[in-house]
């Protein structure tokens, strides 16, 4: 039991980057995920809001799941059956926030939610032949770079979105995972 009462939830601290002006919240909802986890999306999450964004004060939550929570909110949320490796949610556009307004006229603005599905990126990972924790960081790039507003319905948006998505792997050091130089592609 955790400490809000419900099995198998644990919340870390919010932990607020010296670098970005990112707090960043992890949640361990669900999904047999490793101790060094959390230090992973967190370092990726503040990168990419760092190059994104700056260090404008924001707050945003990294919830770590597994294939069926991200089934379920696929289902719900996008009508689309199965797990995906990553969602995400941004403040403005979840149920019961009201207005932008309301969500960004605090003292820190609410990004929204980055829910990572571990089972789905294990498989990909492995069938990839990418690190696990560098997957991982790029979906979580991916997710962060959406709760800023960018997207791939578009080409020229997906070509803009996956450049940035590369500079800010290789400056965590990880190889471009587009690449034809990258493992398993």
């Amino acid at each position: 039991m955790s400490s809000d009462g419900t099995p198998g939830r644990k919340r870390s601290a919010k932990v607020r980057s010296s670098v970005s002006g990112l707090e960043i919240e992890v949640l361990r909802e669900a999904g047999d995920w490793e101790s060094s986890t959390d230090e992973t999306v967190r370092r990726a999450a503040e990168h990419a809001y760092a190059v994104a964004r700056g260090d404008e004060s924001a707050e945003l939550c990294i919830v770590l799941g597994d294939d069926a929570l991200v089934a379920k909110l696929n289902k719900a949320y996008r009508g689309k059956e199965g797990p995906t490796n990553v969602l995400s949610f941004p403040a403005a556009e979840m149920p019961d926030t009201g207005a932008p307004e309301a969500v960004f006229g605090g003292a820190t603005p609410l990004l929204g939610d980055v829910v990572l599905a571990r089972e789905t990126i294990a498989r990909e990972a492995l069938d990839q032949n990418k690190k696990f924790a560098d997957h991982l960081s790029h979906l979580t790039v991916h997710g962060v770079l959406h709760l800023l507003g960018h997207d791939h319905m578009e080409d020229v948006d997906a070509d803009e979105m996956e450049a940035l998505e590369r500079d800010i792997l290789e400056d965590l050091g990880i190889a471009d995972p587009y690449g034809a130089d990258h493992p398993g592609q």
